[in-house]
């Protein structure tokens, strides 16, 4: 496993190429990266200076979002799907082949059947033309139980009922693993230790905050990995290591701190994060 920069994720607003910097400069050795960016790079300057890009500065892709509207109106949804073989085949050509998304644990219009068959339909052509492309989809279960009671109804909001899920939509769909959703859905590390590593296809770091129960936290408040000590981000990495993962590892804190810093202290301040969360784990940090 690698440590993977999303700017996004922090906060920092960057283009392909200048993540891609970013990255190298503060030991990141991969980025996610927006598949549709990358076309219209692809499409103006050509595959090999993306390639080049990459390897001048010994960045590789991590994981990206599947280009397709899978939450919007059918309409929308249907426009995408005659765009993402071709998309996903470029990411898989470039050096990725995980895609993932996240799943909202509630709804207030479907009940949890009529939301679970949503999310077969929209979601089945996704993963086949993942399939297609040689490509896997990732799905992330979010646990926090204050998400959920905003909601009318309730919806998968755990590893075992997200496995399930991705059971149902195709051998290629794993999931996205987050540690503050580990935490909040009352799971452990003990359960990515049984997970089969084929299933884990994309991976998420951070902490939860201190002083709250896991029912008490709130999704978009979080903190760097090992910042708390609320979540076990030494057992976690361990737990992954030892099941071989060998993909992203990325940090997703929602942190309002970090949102405030200059992008250059933002990226080595996730970058230290990262380092700690290895000492932490008592792993050699890839260099």
């Amino acid at each position: 496993m690698y440590p993977n920069l999303s700017t996004g994720a922090i906060g920092v607003k960057a283009t392909f190429g200048e993540a891609v910097e970013l990255a190298a400069r503060h030991g990141f050795q991969g980025i996610d990266f927006s598949i549709e960016e990358v076309e219209k790079i692809v499409a103006d300057k050509g595959e090999a200076h993306v390639r080049r890009l990459l390897s001048d500065a010994g960045v590789r892709l991590g994981a990206w979002g599947p280009p397709v509207n899978w939450r919007a109106d059918a309409a929308a949804w249907q426009a995408d799907l005659p765009l993402l073989v071709r998309r996903a085949t470029l990411a898989r050509e470039l050096g990725s082949d995980r895609s993932a998304t996240w799943i909202m644990p509630g709804d207030n219009d479907r009940d949890f059947g009529a939301n679970y068959a949503f999310h077969l339909e929209r979601l089945r052509p996704v993963a086949a033309g993942l399939a297609e492309a040689g490509c896997r989809l990732g799905l992330e279960w979010v646990g926090p139980k204050t998400l959920r009671d905003s909601r009318r109804y309730p919806f998968v909001h755990t590893m075992e009922g997200m496995l399930q899920l991705a059971a149902e939509l195709g051998r290629n769909v794993g999931l996205l693993v987050d540690i503050f959703h580990l935490y909040t859905s009352h799971a452990d590390v003990a359960a990515v230790r049984r997970l089969p590593v084929a299933k884990v296809v994309n991976v998420h770091v951070n902490d939860a905050i201190a002083g709250r129960t896991p029912d008490q936290q709130m999704d978009l408040e979080r903190a760097l990995p090992g910042e708390t000590g609320v979540c076990n981000i030494g057992g976690f990495l361990q737990a992954l290591a030892a099941i071989g993962y060998d993909g992203p590892v990325t940090v997703e804190p929602f942190s309002q701190r970090l949102r405030e810093m200059t992008a250059e202290d933002a990226v080595r301040t996730t970058a230290d994060s990262l380092r700690r969360a290895w000492a932490i784990a008592k792993l050699p940090f890839p260099e």
